[in-house]
């Protein structure tokens, strides 16, 4: 079952379009999903974020782009990895939700995501607190850090998906 909990649209696309925030258990499809992203929540009720060193960028949640070959699940589970320090296998992380992407005019010639996108949303619950992480050398991400919501909904203004906390 599919359902849509919010729209949207973004700064960051450059043309006409609308982004869906969906609450799904089924993937979405794998030939137009461009990115991955992992929720992991601890049962203090934190959820782990990291905080990206690119422009604009700043606190999000872990995840990124697909690289060839790599299964949505893969793909969460390495950004988890590369941005936060915290390791977890693929079999650990449930689809729970994506984000559809549906550009209503022509891009310009240099967008590089097809006219409809998905970003898929993956979660995991740890059994205990969460435990300090680090994001590995050479990582985009300049720190990790377990958040509550309220701290989340103060650094993460704006983001599509608070509806999905």
């Amino acid at each position: 079952m599919t359902h849509v909990v919010a729209s949207h649209t973004v700064p960051w696309i450059p043309v006409a379009h609308r982004l869906d925030v969906i609450r799904s258990d089924a993937l979405p499809p794998a030939g137009r999903t461009t990115s991955a992203f992992a929720f992991v929540s601890d049962d203090a009720g934190r959820t782990l974020m990291t905080c990206v060193d690119r422009e604009g960028r700043g606190w999000d949640i872990p995840g990124g782009h697909l690289e060839p070959g790599e299964s949505l699940a893969e793909a969460a589970a390495r950004e988890l990895w590369e941005e936060t320090g915290l390791r977890l296998p693929p079999s650990a992380l449930s689809i729970f939700a994506w984000q559809r992407i549906e550009l209503l005019e022509s891009p310009p010639a240099d967008y590089r995501y097809p006219a409809l996108a998905y970003m898929a949303m993956f979660r995991a619950l740890l059994p205990g607190p969460g435990a300090p992480t680090c994001p590995p050398a050479g990582s985009e991400s300049t720190h990790a850090r377990w958040l509550s919501r309220a701290e989340i909904e103060r650094v993460c203004p704006g983001h599509t998906w608070l509806a999905l906390l």
